[in-house]
């Protein structure tokens, strides 16, 4: 380990994992599912047909990719509280900022992927005939915008751990 650098193998593992749950979020916004109205001819009623539900499986696997990824920087820099104290100066000030906005954004991309991946597996069953009837589906995006914030909380990452070896491994003034 380089002086204020931190261990490779951390951030390689972190942009992995991030870049995973990536993936799967991508995956699930483009298998999201689909239904069609069919109609029962014999009780004149009306229900909906789904394709199939691999998205909601995609949007759980990126879900907890990232988890993963952050359980992983968190327990190595002992989420900045347990570990050894950081020296006062600009690359704790930088520190202390990182860690907000990534923990930030990870609640927000964990919400969304894992409100998508709810969604996706909530189907619609039998409904009266109407005239503006339609099939519950997830809203286009949502997984999209999980994608966005796991990249940003990835950046961020790299960025709090980058200056969290700094500031621990610097003498205090």
């Amino acid at each position: 380990m380089g002086e204020g650098k931190g261990s490779s193998l951390v951030h390689l593992l972190v942009i992995i994992l991030c870049l995973v749950a990536f993936g799967f979020a991508i995956a699930a916004e483009r298998r999201r599912s689909t239904g069609t109205i069919r109609t029962d001819n014999a009780t004149n009623s009306t229900y909906c047909v789904y394709d199939s539900d691999v998205a909601t499986g995609y949007g759980v696997g990126a879900f907890l990719f990232l988890l993963s990824g952050e359980s992983l920087l968190m327990g190595v820099t002992k989420c900045m509280c347990f570990g050894r104290p950081l020296a006062p100066g600009g690359n704790r000030a930088w520190t202390i900022i990182y860690f907000t906005f990534s923990l930030l954004c990870f609640v927000v991309a964990e919400a969304c992927l894992i409100a998508g991946a709810k969604k996706n597996a909530y189907h619609t069953k039998y409904k009266g005939m109407t005239e503006s009837f339609s099939c519950d589906t997830l809203r286009k995006g949502v997984f999209v915008a999980g994608a966005v914030f796991v990249v940003v909380t990835m950046v961020l990452n790299v960025y709090y751990y980058m200056y969290f070896t700094k500031a621990t491994t610097q003498p205090a003034h």
